[in-house]
């Protein structure tokens, strides 16, 4: 029997209630139900979380965007990744410049103030209480169709905005090291997809996770078209040898902003910094490597593709580098203010 078109206004204003309702009744069958026990989520705090969606907060499971949404449709976003430390938000209009820059790359039209997006971001902290040891997932998208389909001529209600905090502490072992494998899935080249713009249509660093997953391993080193290393499939990546700092051209991988701080503060250190080609062989046979990105910080490097980097322990290079960038995100930041 058809939904009855009259009551389509009634429907929309009793969804709310009726999904309070259904989240506290146990359910007995379903079409779709799925025959997996409920997980157990990394820090158990984020259950209760509060996210931003289009224009307002809402709690985890009702954080939810339009089947008509562009994200959903073709992966059609862009996003970046914050930490809070000691109730300020790190890089944060660094991290900002770059979500505006890709989003004029992609023609993005309709886009929220930055001034609307930092407020979104400050009362979304504050909401959840998460002024330190914190993750922002900032995502803006390309928004609504107003039919399915692949033309942004669609997109006529403008862009969502999401801000999805959650306590997360840095997500590889920074103390003793990771293993990386080489993945033989290549990093996009700028003929295809450019990785200057920090997009949500992320199945190349995917495809490379899944290699690193399989081999029981941290991450994925990615190489270019050439064969040169690129990054991880989520990182970038440096080496030292002979006390010389080195890291791939920004050619063919994204220029994070943990790589920018990381190479500012090699320099304030003293060290030499090298920004070149750099082949994998290079990285196999290096005294110390380590990866850089917001969600993971800085991570030490002891073994890629079975091979023990150095002596197989955080060198003295990374620990320095390390112990200064620490000391940079204790007393850097913007402050989220009080309301």
């Amino acid at each position: 029997m058809p939904f009855p078109m009259s009551l389509y206004d009634l429907l929309e204003q009793s969804l709310p209630f009726y999904n309070m309702l259904r989240r506290n009744v146990r359910k007995t069958s379903s079409l779709l139900k799925s025959p997996l026990p409920e997980p157990d989520l990394p820090v158990p705090a984020n259950k209760n979380l509060l996210a931003w969606v289009g224009d307002e907060i809402v709690p985890r499971d009702d954080a939810k965007v339009s089947v008509f949404d562009s994200i959903v449709q073709g992966g059609d976003g862009v996003w970046e990744g914050l930490r809070v430390y000691n109730g300020k938000v790190f890089k944060l209009e660094e991290h900002l410049d770059r979500l505006f820059d890709s989003a004029k790359a992609l023609a993005f039209n309709n886009i929220p103030t930055r001034e609307e997006v930092k407020q979104a971001i400050f009362r979304t902290l504050i909401r959840n209480g998460m002024l330190d040891n914190a993750h922002i997932r900032l995502t803006l998208t390309r928004g609504k169709k107003v039919t399915s389909g692949m033309s942004p001529a669609f997109n006529l209600y403008g862009c969502t905005l999401i801000v999805l905090p959650e306590w997360k502490p840095p997500v590889y072992d920074n103390t003793h090291g990771v293993n990386l494998v080489t993945a033989t899935t290549r990093r996009n080249s700028p003929n295809n997809l450019d990785s200057k713009i920090h997009h949500n249509n992320l199945l190349n660093n995917i495809l490379a996770k899944i290699e690193g997953n399989n081999a029981n391993t941290a991450d994925a080193i990615m190489l270019d078209k050439d064969g040169y290393v690129s990054e991880t499939n989520a990182t970038n990546i440096f080496l030292v040898k002979k006390g010389r700092v080195l890291t791939p051209h920004a050619d063919y991988c994204l220029p994070g902003i943990t790589r920018a701080t990381v190479m500012e503060l090699v320099v304030k250190e003293n060290l030499v910094l090298e920004e070149r080609r750099i082949s994998l062989s290079e990285f196999h046979t290096a005294d110390e490597v380590w990866t850089t990105g917001t969600m993971g910080e800085i991570t030490p490097v002891v073994k890629i593709d079975g091979r023990i980097v150095g002596d197989g322990k955080v060198g003295p290079v990374t620990q320095r580098i390390q112990k200064v960038y620490k000391k940079e995100t204790e007393e850097s930041g913007v402050p989220i203010p009080s309301y």
